[in-house]
């Protein structure tokens, strides 16, 4: 049984078709990434997995069961299903430690030792526990990253969704983030991710997915889709990463 399954999926903001009847399998400990141009849909889909937007029709299931049955409601789903979006959205009144166990403690009523001992364990992972006592100002961006990264993580969710993890960094520090997102395909976590680094979704993908006009019009392992692309507006867009030396 596939880990994500999306059927049907429609999305307008307004008289603009966004998501144009989407489907799409996500198989458990599988790295699915999106490609496309800006305004393609990619984000708009990753954020209807967990209900960030509401799609306007079609069913997500988790699991097997929609995510909008009652036995999930939002918390369970927030729980089961992390996101991490480009701009850390980290709250810059708390510090490290704080960010990691404000929802496990609100939300999940966790106790607090159980919550702090999870956020040690969990920043260790990305060498980042000796930052718990600082704020966000004082992080760099790649660090602030890696520390959104783990508190998307502080539920164990079955999936993380990952929106353009990247793209607010300078150059130099992508490549950190990119390690630890390496390293968690290697723990087996589900996730699904919208990218333009095309290198690293060639090497970190089971799948890629290239949205078109709200479209999944092609997909395919990296190796094959980015060497011979049979859609003709995947083969255009690949050409122009490759003229202007992004592939």
């Amino acid at each position: 049984m596939s880990d994500i399954t999306i059927r049907g999926l429609t999305k307008y903001f307004g008289d603009r078709l966004v998501l144009d009847r989407v489907d799409l399998d996500v198989d458990k400990h599988e790295v699915v990434c999106l490609i496309g141009a800006s305004g393609s849909g990619k984000s708009t889909l990753l954020r209807c997995i967990n209900r960030l937007v509401e799609p306007d029709h079609g069913q997500i299931t988790l699991g097997g069961l929609s995510i909008t049955d009652p036995r999930f409601g939002r918390t369970g789903l927030q729980q089961r299903v992390g996101i991490v979006f480009q701009s850390y959205n980290l709250f810059p009144h708390l510090s490290v430690l704080e960010n990691l166990t404000l929802a496990p403690l609100k939300v999940q009523k966790m106790a607090r030792p159980q919550a702090k001992a999870r956020a040690h364990e969990v920043l260790s992972l990305f060498s980042m526990e000796r930052f718990t006592a600082a704020y966000p100002e004082q992080l760099s961006g790649g660090q602030q990253q890696r520390v959104a990264i783990a508190r998307a993580l502080m539920t164990q969710p079955d999936v993380l969704l990952l929106d353009e993890v990247t793209a607010a960094l300078d150059p130099e520090l992508v490549g950190e983030v990119l390690k630890i997102i390496h390293d968690l395909k290697q723990r087996g976590l589900t996730m699904v991710i919208v990218t333009h680094e095309m290198g690293f979704a060639r090497d970190v993908a089971d799948r890629v997915c290239f949205l078109s006009e709200g479209r999944i019009v092609e997909e395919d392992a990296p190796a094959r889709l980015f060497s011979a692309p049979q859609h003709p507006a995947t083969q255009t867009f690949l050409s122009r990463l490759i003229a202007s030396g992004r592939v």
